[in-house]
């Protein structure tokens, strides 16, 4: 593995010692977030007077080695402004650590869901085209096309200056520009999981698209895709903005916490991009490309229907639904979760079970 790696990888391999001592021997008060993957540390490098962001794989996990391969092997070979940089990577002593630049601002979802939001409209947006722009990166600048399949609040990270940075490669797949999809197993986080993904397992780039609309409507909005304590067409984010949407009050679905002070033209063009993006159909949804054409105010705004369409999908293998009735209270259909934030966790109270109900309703 080590030559693999250091063949194909700018980022460089460290000694276990090294990050040891960065992280104080990954001490729990250097921990910045913690999921079913292990624990994320902040470190300091003394060499090069840097601070580190140290993702330490749990020994617990079985498919561990498997994503910590495929996140160094994938991400490492990226290069775009906002994508996390994997500064290197280390698996000695029985542990498997991943090392990146450490993000000041943390996570997305920690701003945006928090009660009091420091994120004003200007950076939301900013945030959202960013997000955009990696996105297109991953699907059509580069060699191969890289699926992220784990798009959401949580994997963006924020630097000092409030710029996106996508990361949790983990679930990550590359294929052919030609293909553009790969029939794996389930995989990825309910409420952000595109339908199909649900009944068929494969993802797609339309299937990342879905997940770009969703959390382009939680930064328009403010809130997770799935709130069960909400009445009615609120539980589920999309349908509640498609209703709007249908009825001419969009600007209802604006974020209170932003108080009235955004462009109303471009949040609108957000939240219609979004629910564009998320279509049930994957037929229907625009690639990256022509969502970031809408966005640059370079296209047309579509005509969408004025009710949340109902797509028709076969009903899901016996294989899919019964790992989706096994994970009940789990947030993500993944082993793990890699991604790190300040102080917040990234689970939700909602059961994997009636998210996957919900989403197939409309599938």
């Amino acid at each position: 593995m080590d030559t693999e790696f250091e063949r194909d990888c700018g980022p460089k391999k460290f000694s276990y010692g090294e990050l040891v001592r960065a992280t104080d021997n990954f001490a729990d008060e250097k921990m910045l977030g913690e999921g079913g993957f292990g624990g994320v540390y902040l470190g300091f490098l003394r060499d090069s007077n840097s601070y580190i962001a140290v993702k330490r794989v749990s020994k617990d996990s079985k498919q561990g080695p498997r994503e910590y391969a495929s996140e160094v092997k994938i991400i490492s070979r990226l290069r775009h402004r906002n994508l996390v940089q994997l500064l290197g990577w280390c698996h000695e002593q029985r542990e498997l650590l991943l090392v990146y630049e450490f993000m000041l601002n943390g996570s997305l979802d920690f701003h945006l869901f928090k009660e009091k939001s420091s994120l004003n409209w200007e950076t939301r947006n900013k945030i959202a085209r960013g997000l955009a722009s990696a996105l297109l990166y991953l699907h059509e600048g580069w060699e191969q096309c890289v699926v992220h399949r784990d798009i959401k609040s949580s994997n963006i990270m924020l630097d000092s200056s409030f710029n996106a940075k996508l990361g949790d490669f983990g679930l990550a797949r590359l294929v052919d520009h030609e293909k553009g999809s790969q029939t794996t197993v389930l995989a990825g986080t309910m409420g952000y999981m595109a339908p199909e993904c649900v009944t068929t397992g494969k993802a797609s780039k339309e299937s990342d698209v879905y997940s770009f609309g969703i959390v382009a409507l939680e930064i328009a909005r403010g809130r997770k895709p799935i709130d069960v304590k909400a009445q009615g067409k609120r539980v589920r984010l999309v349908e509640w903005v498609w209703d709007l949407y249908g009825t001419g009050n969009l600007l209802e679905a604006a974020d209170p916490k932003l108080s009235a002070d955004y462009n109303e033209q471009e949040i609108e063009c957000l939240m219609i991009v979004g629910l564009w993006c998320a279509h049930p159909d994957n037929n229907f949804r625009p690639s990256i490309k022509e969502a970031i054409h809408v966005l640059n105010f370079e296209a047309q705004l579509p005509l969408l229907p004025s009710e949340l369409p109902v797509a028709t999908y076969y009903a899901p293998p016996h294989s899919i639904a019964s790992l989706v009735s096994r994970s009940s209270g789990v947030d993500s259909i993944r082993p793990s979760s890699h991604s790190y934030s300040s102080n917040v966790s990234t689970s939700t109270s909602s059961s994997v079970a009636s998210q996957s109900a919900s989403l197939l309703h409309t599938g």
